[in-house]
């Protein structure tokens, strides 16, 4: 019996150690640059909601599938929810079954990468070029004609529709 207990904490104990290796996100996922815009951590509190802060701030997910902007499909644009620089256009939006709003290809100079190596992989991390909020990750596996998919947080978006396209 007293194996069986030891083992069990032994094995318990591992699996969070695990746990918290792959939650902690690694110093070089962050983006460390300068932008034009930028704002305290306190002024970020001000102008945007938890989630997000947690996203854009602190390089979050939301939980797949719980966006508005999954079933947005009206003409627009969509644009950083932290500093409301033009980011994709509807046209390039597409349906990737993942959950996120799926875009593939962004606005000219709209956005930056990075390599993200958090959760035990390494990932192209997708933020605004105007305030370096965390946006969500690129992937190679997107529709033509580039081939790419920018999977992006929809809490991270504000979507902001043609003039003369009225609400859904």
């Amino acid at each position: 019996m007293t194996v069986n207990y030891t083992r069990r904490y032994l094995l318990g104990g591992a699996g969070l150690a695990a746990l918290a290796l792959v939650r902690w996100p690694s110093p070089a996922s962050a983006v460390t640059a300068t932008f034009e815009v930028e704002k305290s951590e306190i002024e970020w509190r001000k102008i945007l909601t938890k989630e997000q802060f947690d996203v854009l701030r602190k390089q979050g997910t939301e939980y797949p599938g719980s966006s508005p902007l999954n079933k947005e499909k009206r003409k627009g644009t969509f644009a950083c929810a932290g500093c409301d620089l033009l980011l994709f256009s509807s046209d390039t939006k597409f349906e990737s079954g993942t959950g996120w709003p799926s875009f593939w290809q962004p606005l000219d100079n709209a956005i930056g990468t990075a390599i993200d190596k958090a959760f035990l992989m390494t990932r192209v991390e997708v933020h605004c070029r105007r305030c370096g909020g965390h946006l969500g990750h690129v992937f190679e596996d997107g529709p033509k004609p580039t081939g790419l998919r920018y999977c992006m947080n929809g809490v991270s978006l504000k979507f902001m529709p043609a003039e003369g396209v009225g609400p859904a």
